[in-house]
């Protein structure tokens, strides 16, 4: 038995517990030393021959899950060999629902895009353009369940800058503040305890379920800057980070128990 097989565990059966997970793919290239920024950053424009071997374990990875956030996908360009990197995920790990959200549209050079995957139907996806000083960040909002009361899942992926995230963060709580049932899901580029994310969590019902889950880089992890952020109304069974660096950054995973008001569609 393989490492990934001895420690992937099986997706839930019961439809109360949703597992989630959260992963920033760095676009299928594998780093595992800082020199690979420079001597891999050539597999950011143009093909190469482990992109297909990565993303098919990435896809092993993620098959376990009931909902997968993406970060840093492309939507089909030179460097992907002109695939779109979340739908091939989607068709690999065996999810019926995926969906592209492209923020950075350089045309046959990079789609820039966040991803999701799903086992359970949404109702509605909604594309958000978050501020920023070079454009090019995005937050999906995704509505599973009845619009009148739905889980929401907010995926986004912030900008470096500490002003922009902090511009972003903004935008994210006003969607938040509108919903009872809230997941913000992604690589927010900032820390626990950052002002910014202060500020996020001071100004809406989210929490941050546990600290210490540290996910960059994935060779070496000494901060946490993936996050999965609830609302109280949704009760946490389990979150942990997994050590499978096929990225610059580890997956971060929470299993979620729904209200019995939620009722997903698969």
């Amino acid at each position: 038995m393989s490492i990934i097989e001895s420690q992937i565990q099986p997706r839930a059966s019961t439809d109360r517990i949703v597992r989630l997970l959260s992963y920033n793919i760095q676009v299928g290239i594998s780093s595992t030393r800082y020199h690979h920024y420079l001597t891999h950053s050539w597999k950011h424009v143009l093909p190469h021959a482990q992109l297909y071997e990565n993303l098919n374990r990435i896809a092993h990875l993620i098959a376990n899950y009931d909902i997968v956030a993406l970060q840093e996908v492309d939507a089909g360009s030179v460097r992907s060999g002109f695939i779109n990197q979340t739908q091939y995920l989607a068709e690999k790990g065996g999810f019926p629902h995926w969906y592209h959200q492209v923020n950075r549209n350089l045309g046959r050079f990079a789609q820039h895009s966040n991803g999701l995957l799903s086992h359970f139907k949404p109702t509605e996806i909604v594309d958000h353009k978050l501020p920023g000083i070079i454009p090019g960040r995005g937050a999906m909002c995704v509505y599973f369940g009845a619009l009148d009361n739905p889980l929401v899942l907010v995926v986004i992926h912030l900008a470096l800058s500490k002003k922009a995230r902090y511009r972003q963060l903004t935008s994210i709580g006003e969607i938040v503040r509108k919903h009872e049932h809230v997941v913000v899901m992604g690589d927010l580029n900032c820390q626990p305890n950052s002002q910014e994310m202060a500020m996020l969590l001071s100004t809406t019902h989210l929490c941050e379920p546990t600290h210490g889950l540290n996910t960059f880089p994935s060779w070496r992890p000494h901060r946490k800057i993936d996050h999965i952020l609830v609302s109280p109304s949704l009760e946490v069974a389990d979150i942990h980070v997994l050590n499978y660096p096929f990225s610059d950054h580890l997956p971060i995973a929470m299993d979620i128990v729904l209200p019995e008001s939620i009722d997903l569609q698969a």
